[in-house]
């Protein structure tokens, strides 16, 4: 609490930044936390909510007044007001219709316009807030208005000027350093002309999905992207710090899908949610485990015959399951950075088998040494290298395939992948291992 006054204190005349403010608050107790909610100015505590883990997101609105909630949503920027508005619906839908029908009307249209794109669409992530002018305009004009709106706090983090017609279709798109340059007492469309630049810049289509616009951003290195409808009239523009919150959340995503829990569940506070969520994935598992324990149950008579064999089985299996990960998280990762497309798909599984049998084949040798030397037997050395090497083969293979297969299906390559790949990999190492102690060693 005392941290939090200082910070507020010592920033008085200055900028206080709400993820400094976050910070501060997450190392509170619950009771500190409520009280330490009122210090915080109004005009920031919005961006301050949105910046704490949705866990804080209803301590936040229980410790403000409907109006003071008002106030904090209409000091944000049109996304940040629909994201705002989206948490506040989850934690209690009656303050969120009373904030709703308490702002401006033009803050409802932008949080209704938001609201009508899909999840994955581009729409939900811009801000209606642009700069513009239109071509006909004259720079030094335009310039002065856009002085007055920064001086009056209207415009934020403005990288680029867009130029439309007069109907609002997007025509260029001019940085503030090319703006530099211009002939002020000219028009925007002389200027263009005189210079011989090409200003047509990189568009986003409202409909169009967000891992498109994300891929643009890498692609181009833009700070800012417009966002136009099919008519191509401009209606908002998303920014890179909306951008690498994307790529931290499809990142995140990717994690926990790997390993087979889900995203949102494990953000909300409710055990019983998020324990069903993984209880899946675990049932799922029991049923691949099982499948492997049949396996080795139909070799119970080798297995009685021969105890090294229990000793060394696990290798097996653990080697192909590591190695196959390792495949499996690299091609997923290259599948999530637009790395790979379905014609590059031959020469991924090529390389990732070359490297399975490569390593396969290295660590067959060590093995199989380590188990001959172990058990002073030569031909068990020989069978757990062979079946190492085919374990490590159809792990790379499968590790490759199965989530270039499921990307082609339009299912995301990181739901399932580590199922099914366990699977393979225990039951083929299981059963080659075996199989081979079989058919040679007895």
């Amino acid at each position: 609490m005392n941290e939090l006054k200082s910070y507020l204190e010592s920033n008085r005349e200055g900028e206080l930044h709400p993820s400094d403010i976050a910070k501060i608050l997450k190392q509170l107790s619950e009771e500190e936390f409520t009280e330490a909610i009122k210090l915080i100015p109004k005009e920031i505590i919005g961006d301050v909510a949105l910046e704490l883990p949705d866990r804080y997101f209803d301590e936040v609105v229980e410790s403000l007044e409907v109006e003071e909630i008002t106030q904090a949503v209409k000091e944000l920027e049109s996304d940040d007001q629909m994201e705002f508005m989206q948490e506040l619906e989850e934690v209690d839908k009656e303050i969120a219709s009373q904030v709703f029908e308490n702002l401006d009307q033009e803050d409802q249209q932008d949080i209704t316009l938001l609201q009508s794109y899909e999840d994955h669409e581009a729409g939900a992530y811009m801000q209606t807030e642009v700069f513009t002018a239109t071509e006909d305009e004259i720079v030094k004009d335009v310039i002065k208005r856009f002085s007055d709106l920064k001086k009056s706090n209207e415009l934020e983090n403005v990288h680029n000027l867009f130029i439309t017609t007069q109907n609002g279709t997007l025509l260029y798109s001019i940085g503030l350093d090319d703006l530099l340059t211009f002939d002020f007492n000219k028009s925007f469309k002389e200027n263009i002309e005189a210079s011989g630049e090409q200003y047509e810049p990189k568009r986003a289509l409202d409909k169009e999905d967000i891992k498109e616009v994300v891929n643009y951003f890498k692609e181009y290195d833009l700070s800012v992207i417009p966002v136009v409808n099919r008519e191509g009239k401009l209606i908002g523009r998303i920014t890179s710090d909306d951008i690498y919150d994307i790529i931290n959340e499809q990142a995140t995503e990717q994690m926990y899908n790997l390993a087979g829990v889900n995203d949102d569940a494990e953000e909300d506070e409710e055990i019983i949610k998020a324990g069903k969520k993984r209880a899946t994935w675990l049932g799922l598992n029991l049923l691949t485990a099982i499948l492997a324990s049949v396996i080795i149950g139909m070799f119970a008579d080798t297995l009685d015959s021969m105890v090294a064999l229990a000793v060394l089985m696990p290798i097996v299996a653990s080697m192909g399951g590591n190695a196959g990960t390792q495949t499996l998280t690299v091609v997923v990762r290259q599948l999530a950075l637009g790395d790979i497309s379905q014609s590059d798909a031959a020469r991924i599984i090529k390389k990732e088998i070359g490297i399975s049998l490569l390593n396969g084949l290295l660590f067959a040798i060590i093995m199989g040494i380590i188990a001959w030397l172990w058990f002073d037997q030569g031909m068990l050395g020989v069978v757990i290298a062979l079946s190492m090497l085919i374990n490590l083969f159809m792990a790379g293979f499968f590790g490759a395939t199965i989530p270039l297969l499921l990307k082609k299906m339009n299912v995301d390559p990181a739901i399932g992948s580590t199922v099914i790949l366990t699977t393979v990999t225990d039951v083929v190492g299981f059963f080659s291992f075996l199989g081979l102690a079989t058919i040679i060693l007895l």
